[in-house]
């Protein structure tokens, strides 16, 4: 098989270079420090205050991984820890407001990247986006990844 013609490859390549794109507007808006793991612990604070613990759990790693991570983002001013109001001894990790801000530009960095892709594409553009809901539907690929279960 050509290289050209293997999806596996094609979606690699596509999925790397969108993900350059959406890191360098990014940066270009002042969230340079912005890792891929970032965006999965993003995702779960978006839901509110979460134990360290459950941080791990949700993310398949130790709650010292987890621990590492967040005081990474904490340093990046993205995330916070506080005091379990209802156990002192636990502490809750949120998201802070420039941890908000960076989701607002992470989000519409994707949107941009994607409509310029599409524009590239004119009227098929409809036509690739409903022949990939097909394929993500026939493998939970989206779902999953949104849940997490996923990497890229």
């Amino acid at each position: 098989m050509d290289s050209s013609d293997d999806l596996t490859l094609l979606f690699t390549a596509l999925s790397a270079a969108c993900d350059v794109d959406v890191r360098r507007r990014m940066a270009a808006a002042g969230h340079h420090e912005v890792r891929t793991i970032h965006g999965y612990v993003f995702r779960h604070l978006l839901d509110g205050p979460i134990r360290i613990t459950d941080l791990a759990d949700l993310l398949g790693m130790t709650a010292q991984g987890a621990s590492k991570v967040v005081a990474d983002m904490e340093r990046a001013g993205y995330a916070s820890r506080s005091p379990d109001p209802h156990d002192s001894r636990v502490r809750l990790v949120s998201l802070t407001r420039r941890g908000h801000e960076a989701v607002r530009i992470s989000r519409r960095a994707r949107a941009d990247v994607t409509g310029e892709l599409l524009a590239t594409l004119g009227p098929e553009g409809d036509k690739l986006i409903t022949a990939l809901r097909r394929l993500s539907d026939h493998t939970d690929a989206l779902p999953d990844l949104l849940a997490r279960r996923l990497r890229p």
